[in-house]
């Protein structure tokens, strides 16, 4: 699934060169010059992870990390800093406010779209395109496939993001609003019990390979995917 990578970086030829990496990589590139147009960009859309460079017009980077590990929508976007101050002082500063890594310029696009990457899986791993497989049970997020027991099962596009999460996520129970926010995003407005239909269906998919059971209500609590019986 393509991530939101938020780009704030003040420099136009640097942005547009971050910009191309990432959309090269498969992702959706929001761009930002500076702090002000970023909080307005993320008042329509959270990212799933920034690109922030250090020195930047009027609040610099690595205080407006500080301030969005502070606020508890945003506490949990993966930052990776960009910047030329290659001092271990200067990265410790950064890994300090809570950024998750640290980029000196210049830097190639390999290492970036690397850097990317295992951020994402580490903290977001439904953002990645890597292959998930449990229990006999494959999803490809490149090929959109999903196999259970060398069996293929047609999934709706919300199931398929349903089960994503879910294979991402194993073990954990989910409330539905969890769910609502993770899967469907925290900007659409739909009734909770609409989670109750989708996981209805993704059930009745999964049964053609015997993985239904997979999908676990939790009593009071919400759903989660899990290979133990309880």
């Amino acid at each position: 699934m393509p991530a939101n990578i938020l780009v704030v970086e003040d420099e136009p030829a640097i942005q547009e060169l971050l910009a191309l990496n990432i959309t090269q990589a498969g992702h959706n590139a929001m761009r930002a010059l500076s702090v002000e147009i970023a909080q307005n960009l993320m008042r329509e859309t959270i990212p799933d992870l920034i690109l922030l460079d250090w020195m930047l017009p009027g609040m610099n980077g690595l205080e407006f990390a500080r301030l969005l590990k502070s606020d508890n929508l945003t506490k949990t976007i993966p930052i990776i800093m960009l910047t030329a101050r290659g001092d271990e002082y200067d990265k410790v500063r950064g890994l300090e406010v809570g950024a998750d890594d640290y980029v000196t310029k210049p830097f190639s696009p390999r290492e970036l779209n690397a850097r990317i990457k295992a951020v994402l899986r580490r903290r977001a791993p439904q953002m990645t395109d890597d292959p998930i497989e449990m229990a006999g049970l494959r999803l490809d997020p490149t090929t959109h496939r999903v196999t259970g027991n060398n069996k293929t099962i047609d999934l709706g596009p919300t199931e398929f993001r349903l089960l994503h999460f879910f294979m991402t996520n194993a073990e954990r129970v989910h409330t539905r609003s969890q769910l609502l926010d993770k899967v469907w995003g925290d900007r659409v407005f739909v009734e909770d019990r609409t989670v109750d239909v989708h996981i209805r269906r993704l059930r009745n998919a999964l049964s053609l390979s015997g993985h239904e059971d997979l999908i676990q209500t939790v009593r009071g609590a919400g759903y989660r995917l899990s290979e133990k019986n309880d």
